[in-house]
């Protein structure tokens, strides 16, 4: 990553991490016998999710931070693979909603498909496990995008009776806000920039250099 000072960028978004870890601690001290997460459960770890530019850049800086040598690529190299195979799980949705499948089939489909996550080790826990995406964080307990709710498909939450709900759409949103405070305070010419979303695997092979982000021209 370029030496860009993206501290006060991270230490807004970290401060969201820890509205975000206590909202699940919550939930789970209300429901125990519904939260079913622990050490070893890597259910999560196979989802597909997209993460938002300071989301990006948050766990490409940690990494880098993280791991050098051969671990690091080793970490790389199943991060290209994962990256291949959502690349390739896409491509045929797009197919799909270009032939006519109905946007919400297709969802509900790629709901179901699994790829496991570059960062879960061989003991199926996370490298990065301090600095998790926030979709990772609140996987175990109910949340609603969109209208539709969703939980882990092991958790004891039962279809149809009440529980606390977080809002990923009122999450995104700041997630948005941040990525878009980022792009105008580094001065980056792309400024629609902030609306990008890439894989997990995708955030951890690029190379956030000042031609991609926008403050310089190739050469």
């Amino acid at each position: 990553m370029m030496d860009i000072d993206f501290t006060p960028y991270f230490k807004k978004y970290e401060e969201l991490l820890i509205v975000v870890d206590s909202v699940f601690d919550r939930v789970k001290a209300e429901y125990p016998e519904c939260v079913t997460c622990g050490i070893g459960c890597s259910d999560c770890c196979h989802a597909l999710f997209d993460l938002t530019l300071i989301e990006a850049l948050y766990i490409n800086h940690h990494l880098e931070k993280s791991f050098e040598g051969q671990k690091r690529e080793r970490l790389i190299e199943k991060a290209n693979r994962a990256d291949r195979d959502i690349y390739k799980l896409k491509r045929n949705a797009y197919k799909e909603l270009e032939s006519g499948r109905s946007e919400d089939d297709i969802l509900t489909d790629m709901a179901r498909e699994r790829v496991r996550c570059p960062l879960l080790n061989e003991e199926e826990k996370c490298d990065l496990y301090k600095h998790r995406p926030i979709t990772c964080r609140f996987y175990g307990i109910p949340t609603a995008i969109g209208g539709k709710g969703h939980t882990c498909g092991i958790s004891g939450f039962v279809q149809g009776q009440p529980y606390p709900t977080v809002s990923l759409d009122t999450i995104h949103r700041r997630l948005y806000d941040m990525s878009d405070e980022l792009v105008k305070g580094i001065g980056s010419r792309h400024l629609k920039m902030a609306e990008l979303l890439v894989p997990l695997s995708m955030a951890m092979i690029t190379t956030y250099n000042e031609v991609y982000l926008g403050l310089a021209d190739e050469t």
